[in-house]
């Protein structure tokens, strides 16, 4: 027998180092959640604990997290899930009639009459049902299958999902995915782990951050030198830019992933959120079966309509309710989509009783639907005043440029920082906006995410900064920005 070292297993090297680990998650980044947000929760704790700062306390304006911004959720949403979760509440009397109805049709859905039950991989029929008519209603009367629908644990799952199906070769062969820069970081983090190769097409600021054919093609025709093209993302409204397509555009890119061959993925989570006057979101399903059995019958497109009211707007972002529809995909993957589905067993219950009542919320003549409507309606308006807030103070700021913001709930401005500012960063070994946010955070607890975590054109610098905080904190947050940038220009200048 081998002689153990006399100070045992404490002697044996490690299995899992960093040598040895996967090397495809090392080259995963997600700016929203990286060092800007990890400094700023131990700034918060320094805080409680009494360390004095040049603030009072740190404002998060770095993930579209709305309750933990203040608002309000919507009152109808939270006593149906409360039902589920405690159907002794159905005997209940201060429970309006249509919540109680909605919450019994759940749990008959459910094992057992359960909301802790397993479902099916695919997510619950009844839900997947009442998704595919409300996908039939939302774009004018196109049939939805129920069999297309998947329920997923947010968008994010059913866009890794579908990227998990794609991503194949090795080398010149690899799989190439076309993604929007500024994107939002899942994209790039996904791809980054698949080990596929993410090729960018840039949206063009000067425009409203708008996306012309001619620059994917671009992309495009440089990526196939290296790499196989194979899927196209879009997102819309778009994620960090705010910017929301016109139909023509969504035309144009159908044209373009019929005639390149590419499968198409549409991340519509913000399609309840347009602001904008004279901008209108137009959903990919609907303009793709209006352009005719051309397109119609053959162009392979997933996409992602979360809705906002499941995620940030109406409800709790932690409970990751969404779904994805599939069109045009062969039978065959059909089957190991289902396959791959059904390793995760199924999409948190929760997430999916709230996505029915995202579909289908109180109607007309049902006791909550008119405080339901007023509720929705005083969350859509606010959020579209501060869209315009936002917009015009940043303007007023001397080396500030903002877009409008005519969607989601994202404000991506361009920033000036000055050489001399570069040059402290690069010697730290920071991107500009890094050491810029950083900077900010820690002079006055505003927590933004550089622009460098989500893409950018060299030579340019942005931050992302959510609308989502109550007017009178976004106003100080605004006033806040303002006052640094232009104590940071004097600084460096």
């Amino acid at each position: 027998m081998s002689k153990m070292p006399e100070n045992g297993a404490s002697a044996r090297a490690k299995v899992l180092t960093l040598d040895t680990m996967n090397p495809a998650v090392k080259k995963v980044e997600y700016a929203v959640r990286g060092p800007i947000v990890q400094r700023a929760v131990e700034l918060e704790r320094e805080l409680s604990e009494g360390i004095k700062k040049p603030f009072t306390e740190v404002i998060k304006a770095n993930i579209g997290d709305a309750h933990a911004m203040g608002q309000q959720p919507i009152t109808f949403f939270r006593q149906v899930l409360a039902l589920c979760s405690y159907p002794e509440l159905l005997n209940d009397s201060t429970f309006p009639e249509d919540a109680k109805s909605r919450a019994r049709r759940i749990l008959q859905s459910c094992g057992g009459n359960s909301m802790g039950s397993y479902s099916a991989s695919q997510g619950i029929d009844a839900v997947r049902q009442d998704v595919a008519r409300y996908i039939e209603r939302r774009d004018g009367g196109g049939p939805c299958d129920p069999d297309d629908v998947y329920l997923t644990t947010g968008a994010s799952d059913g866009i890794v999902t579908m990227l998990k199906l794609l991503v194949c070769g090795k080398g010149a062969t690899r799989t190439g995915v076309m993604i929007s820069i500024p994107q939002y970081p899942l994209y790039s983090a996904a791809l980054a782990e698949l080990d596929a190769v993410q090729i960018n097409y840039y949206l063009n600021e000067e425009k409203c951050w708008s996306l012309d054919i001619s620059e994917l093609q671009r992309a495009l025709d440089e990526a196939r030198r290296h790499c196989n093209p194979r899927a196209l993302c879009i997102i819309n409204p778009g994620n960090p830019t705010g910017q929301v397509q016109s139909r023509q555009c969504i035309e144009d890119v159908i044209r373009f992933a019929a005639q390149e061959r590419l499968f198409l993925m549409a991340d519509e989570v913000y399609q309840d959120n347009v602001y904008a006057d004279g901008c209108r979101f137009h959903s990919f399903k609907k303009v793709l079966f209006e352009m005719g059995p051309e397109y119609s019958d053959t162009v392979e497109l997933a996409f992602f309509p979360l809705h906002l009211q499941i995620g940030s707007l109406y409800f709790l972002c932690g409970f990751r309710g969404g779904y994805m529809e599939i069109i045009n995909m062969d039978e065959e993957v059909r089957a190991q989509l289902s396959k791959l589905v059904s390793v995760r067993l199924c999409p948190p219950v929760p997430g999916q009783a709230l996505m029915d009542l995202v579909v289908n919320p109180p109607q007309p003549g049902e006791p909550s639907h008119e405080k339901f409507i007023k509720e929705r309606t005083a969350t859509i308006s606010a959020l579209a005043e501060k869209a315009k807030l936002t917009e015009q103070v940043l303007n007023t700021v001397q080396g500030i440029s903002c877009n409008p913001v005519q969607g989601a709930m994202y404000s991506f401005p361009r920033i000036t920082i000055p050489e001399k500012a570069v040059k402290e960063a690069t010697d730290k070994g920071q991107q500009p906006d890094m050491f810029y946010c950083m900077k900010m955070l820690e002079e006055t607890g505003i927590c933004l995410v550089p622009g460098s975590g989500f893409g950018q054109r060299d030579g340019t610098y942005h931050f992302r900064m959510t609308i989502l905080p109550p007017k009178d904190k976004l106003t100080t947050l605004l006033n806040k920005v303002k006052e640094f940038h232009q104590k940071f220009l004097q600084q460096y200048s």
